[in-house]
């Protein structure tokens, strides 16, 4: 259900109507609806969100989905709403970059299958989202298009809190940052651009955006959604990830990606039925376990209280909340760092300047060719995990490291099996360590440092291949967001999403105030009385 709010002088009055609704009923038009978010995207152009922009694209796409909603014969739920796709998703006539050298320019001659199946439901595509360079990073600052900046930096929250404290109001050097890698994404959901977007996460990179932004993002389980036409960063971790406003359309959206692609082998075989997520009125038969081991000296004191607030928020309404041990936990960063590069640098390979991509001028020999090439078209992040990663698969260290973090890798996936195993349902963790923090401040730590701390409670999840979502909670002192992850069993999903609708539905997270686009926002559905557009 793609659900609207009323919002009038700060009251807030949940409708019935869901946008597909208004849609089928022709209160608004595809058409009205796309102009909308282009609009918005052009308006929130300096937040740096997308790195394509499909206007032309889209608003074929939604003269389309208007002829079909005349004729009565909608596709489904996606039909005439607005979506967007990280930029390492293969768009067919589209660009897709990676945010990188190496890719400018190229065209993909298909459609990833996740994206095909968006387009199939009659979703109008708006755009591709910024990253950082290839989804390496947890910033969205590294990519060569620059920094991606959140939209609660510009939000009146925010803005209070900064003006209580004293601060001063120069917005240009204390914006913050968006989380990565899929920062783009979480930016264009927050902002009002779209509805729902594509991410990809192999080590939080969906769910630590989706924290600092103030949005859900959920990563499924491995092998529930189908990777092919995403660009690989590492093969055995990747997942497409989805970014909404609401649980709900996480679970609609999900319904659409998941099931079988024969043109991936690693997605599950069973049919997948549509994941409808009832309304938990009792959590007293759920059992919920908080890793003693997440409880880390790094962990923001503010962060920590609402996890806290959050197990005593199940406790209260009857759920059994028990401390966990998942004893591995303190080897896995280093582990999942091993494998993550070794693949990195294996995947990395086919950019040679060959057959497609950037290719240098140099003409001398083919290795000088290679050479300048790469040093041209990856960046010094990039450079450096392929160098790490070739490091731990060279003949004498291959035992040492790739085989020995692979054995680590299991020992961690059976922590989590032997908690599920007894008894608990779900996990209850922080996301992020803290809050989006301003620009200026992450970038003094490089890439690596960054990465290894901000993964923390993340990439274990991508190792065992288990769903989590990221919810937001609450916003801190700063008036910003915080986000908490529920981590389920391998393939229960939709338990998964059932028990975070329970718990957003029990927190009533803000809804972000943009005072400079409320011009915008307000009159999307101004027919209907409807003042910003905010699924749910």
């Amino acid at each position: 259900m793609w659900e609207t709010r009323v919002r009038f002088l700060g009251r807030e009055d949940p409708l019935e109507e869901a946008v597909s609704a208004a849609l089928k009923q022709g209160q608004v038009t595809p058409t009205e609806l796309c102009q909308r978010c282009l609009s918005l995207i052009k308006k929130t152009k300096f937040l740096n969100a997308y790195i394509t922009v499909s206007e032309e694209v889209a608003l074929k796409q939604a003269e389309e989905s208007e002829k079909r909603y005349k004729k009565g014969h909608s596709l489904g739920d996606l039909d005439g709403i607005p979506v967007a796709v990280k930029d390492n998703f293969s768009t067919s006539g589209i660009e897709t970059t990676c945010a990188s050298n190496m890719l400018k320019g190229y065209v993909p001659p298909y459609n990833a299958t996740v994206v095909q199946k968006l387009l199939d439901q009659g979703a109008l595509l708006m755009g591709k989202t910024n990253l950082d360079e290839f989804a390496m990073g947890s910033g969205s600052t590294d990519g060569i298009f620059g920094p991606v900046k959140n939209p609660w930096s510009y939000s009146k929250q925010y803005r209070e809190k900064r003006k209580q404290n004293s601060h001063s109001e120069n917005e240009d050097s204390n914006w913050l940052i968006t989380g990565g890698s899929s920062g783009g994404s979480a930016a264009a959901v927050s902002a009002f651009t779209c509805f729902a977007a594509l991410g990809s996460d192999t080590g939080g990179s969906t769910r630590n955006p989706a924290a600092h932004c103030g949005v859900v993002g959920l990563k499924p389980s491995y092998g529930l959604v189908s990777r092919h036409g995403l660009i690989p960063l590492v093969n055995s971790m990747d997942v497409p990830g989805i970014l909404t406003r609401c649980v709900d359309d996480a679970a609609t959206v999900l319904g659409i990606l998941a099931g079988h692609d024969p043109k991936d082998s690693t997605t599950i075989q069973d049919p997948v039925k549509p994941f409808t997520l009832p309304s938990l009125t009792d959590v007293s038969k759920l059992c919920i376990g908080i890793p003693k081991e997440y409880l880390t000296p790094e962990l923001s004191s503010e962060v920590q209280s609402l996890w806290s607030r959050a197990a005593n928020l199940f406790e209260s309404e009857g759920a059994k909340v028990i401390e966990v041990s998942l004893p591995h936990t303190s080897y896995s960063i280093v582990c999942y760092h091993v494998l993550c590069t070794s693949e990195v640098a294996s995947n990395m390979a086919r950019f040679d300047g060959l057959e497609y991509g950037h290719r240098c001028d140099n003409d001398v020999s083919t290795e000088a060719m290679y050479a300048a090439t790469r040093r041209e078209g990856f960046n010094d992040v990039v450079r450096g995990r392929i160098l790490s990663g070739n490091f731990f698969l060279l003949k004498e260290n291959y035992e040492n490291y790739f085989v020995k973090a692979q054995k680590v890798r299991r020992l961690i996936a059976n922590d989590f099996v032997n908690v599920f195993n007894s008894g608990v349902d779900v996990l209850l963790t922080p996301t992020t360590l803290s809050e989006a923090v301003p620009y200026t401040e992450f970038i003094k730590e490089d890439n690596r440092t960054r990465s290894a701390q901000d993964d923390i409670f993340t990439q274990a999840v991508n190792m065992a291949g288990l769903p989590a979502v990221s919810v937001p909670m609450a916003l801190s002192s700063q008036g910003l967001p915080v986000g908490l992850q529920f981590i389920g069993r391998a393939f229960c999903d939709q338990q998964l999403l059932t028990v975070a609708k329970w718990f957003e539905k029990q927190v009533q997270f803000p809804v972000i105030q943009l005072q400079e686009l409320m011009d915008d926002c307000s009159s999307v559905f101004e027919n209907e009385k409807l003042a910003s557009v905010s699924l749910k």
